[in-house]
């Protein structure tokens, strides 16, 4: 349940509560007053009726000799009077023409329980007379002798007045419950909007990308009013902010230095590695008397050499790619990209099957033919590498299922790839295996150039992966992206120090590992 929803049943429960205390007390309180007053009417009338009986006056009348005694002048319609002598009962209710309702046996027995000098009570005599407050006095009667004298009054109008009030207060309740919940409603929408705010701000940093200290958006000024609670969680808030943006700031100033100084190192390195080789190769080739294992010492010093060299490549290009250099927009024949990478593959590695499953004309996409077919290379030599041989490689290209663009898939049968590793595949340096192992001549930064040489064309690489089928996905726009360089911040995210540096694991038991 939200904090609205419990803050606006709260302050209707209170409403309620309150209204219904008050709707109670009303009603005891009239209840109360009213048999009050009924029993000051039930007094008076006692006080006349015992006078009347009690003088006695006149003879007898008829077969109820006592009725004259028991009405006297000015009792209300409805008052009770009954007699209790040793030589029987009698008793009538006075009707409102003046008529007199004479009460029947069961009505006589149950009144003749009432206790002489007890205070009035309220008796149920059945019927169409409901309930009387009843009183007994003792009375004696100059010709019946000793009698108890028995005086009550109709309760009806009081609980007439009782059932008033509580139908006027269920309609006040419920006028104010449904007032309640609409003022409720709008305070409390009122008074948490600056809470919303404060939460839509948060939810909006929480979307972005932070890859730039500078996307970050603070609460505004009005939300973080010390004064107030939410204010203070505004405020907070935006300290926090404050204290993400300076770690990201410093956290891209070590970037940009990390990149500066590969790109530099990069960039300086390739001529002393390209004078390594030379000599190498020079001295190789012209040490006709050297002996073998110097020739040998001199091969493995210029494959060394160029191994190096094109790690150096790789890290100048990704260097490049950070800047947002290096892509030259033009109509590529990605059809004869996938065919020539293909048939490269072919030539180094016979042992592996690669299929083509392309359609019969040209596919043409805006981008880098260079780029590209280095990711089509990169993505086949990594099948190539990490699967044994007789692994089936299949290279494809389809229109996207999203409706624009082109996917190219890169599929294999071998093992696949742990699933515990696919988050961090894309990563520079990346290896399944901490060994570091040269065994499969992986560098770590064949995916990384593939991820951000696709994103730098406004692309996407995606991969799934289980034992017997692993396909890399790589979707490009049909379009030219806006700023050729638009995927690059989410290229540079990677760290280009190699201290996070891991090697593949090349246990044919477990899923395969990858470039």
């Amino acid at each position: 349940m939200t904090l609205r929803r419990r803050l606006v049943l709260s302050i209707v429960a209170l409403v309620v509560a309150v209204s219904a205390v008050i709707g109670a007390g009303s009603i005891i309180a009239l209840a109360s007053i009213q048999t009050a007053s009924i029993d000051g009417q039930l007094q008076k009338a006692t006080d006349r009726a015992s006078t009347k009986f009690g003088e006695g006056q006149g003879s007898p009348n008829g077969q109820r000799p006592a009725d004259d005694w028991l009405q006297p002048l000015g009792q209300a319609a409805g008052t009770l009077t009954t007699y209790y002598v040793s030589g029987g009962a009698g008793g009538f209710v006075l009707q409102e023409d003046g008529s007199r309702a004479q009460l029947t046996a069961a009505q006589l027995k149950r009144l003749g329980d009432v206790k002489v000098g007890v205070d009035p009570a309220t008796m149920n005599l059945g019927g169409t007379l409901g309930k009387y407050r009843v009183a007994a006095v003792q009375v004696d009667n100059p010709v019946l002798g000793n009698a108890v004298l028995v005086v009550g009054l109709p309760m009806l109008p009081v609980y007439e007045s009782v059932w008033s009030l509580l139908w006027v207060v269920i309609i006040v309740v419920g006028a104010a419950l449904v007032a309640a919940s609409v003022v409720a409603a709008g305070v409390v929408r009122r008074s948490l909007r600056p809470l919303e705010r404060v939460a839509e701000t948060a939810s909006t940093v929480a979307r972005m990308p932070l890859e730039r200290s500078d996307a970050l958006q603070d609460v505004r000024v009005p939300d973080t009013d010390p004064r107030t609670e939410v204010g203070r969680v505004g405020s907070a808030f935006n300290r926090m902010l404050g204290h993400i943006a300076s770690a990201m700031q410093a956290r891209e100033r070590s970037e940009q230095k990390v990149r500066q100084f590969v790109a530099d190192a990069s960039h300086e390195l390739r001529t002393p590695l390209a004078s390594v080789r030379g000599y190498a190769e020079l001295t190789r080739r012209m040490g006709g008397d050297l002996p073998k294992d110097v020739v040998y010492a001199m091969s493995r010093i210029e494959s060394e050499s160029i191994r190096m060299t094109s790690m150096v490549e790789d890290l100048l290009l990704l260097a490049r790619l950070d800047e947002g250099r290096e892509i030259q927009f033009d109509d590529v024949d990605l059809t004869g990209l996938v065919l020539d990478a293909v048939n490269d593959a072919h030539a180094a590695s016979p042992d592996h099957p690669i299929e083509v499953d392309v359609p019969s004309s040209p596919v043409v996409v805006p981008g880098d033919a260079a780029r590209l077919h280095q990711v089509i290379v990169n993505l086949v030599t990594n099948a190539r590498t990490h699967t044994p041989d007789g692994t089936r490689i299949t290279v494809g290209i389809a229109p996207s299922a999203s409706g624009s663009g082109v996917d190219l898939t890169v599929r294999d049968t071998g093992q696949g790839i742990d699933p515990e590793f696919l988050p961090k595949l894309f990563e520079r340096f990346a290896r399944a295996d901490s060994s570091r192992s040269r065994t499969a001549g992986s560098t770590g930064l064949g995916l990384a150039i593939v991820d951000a040489v696709v994103q730098a064309h406004g692309g996407s690489v995606e991969v799934t992966s289980e034992p017997g089928d692993t396909v890399f996905t790589v979707h490009l726009p049909g379009e030219q992206p806006a700023v050729a360089s638009a995927a690059a911040p989410a290229a540079a995210a990677a760290a280009a120090a190699p201290a996070a540096a891991e090697d593949w694991s090349e246990t044919p038991t477990v899923p395969a590992p990858r470039d």
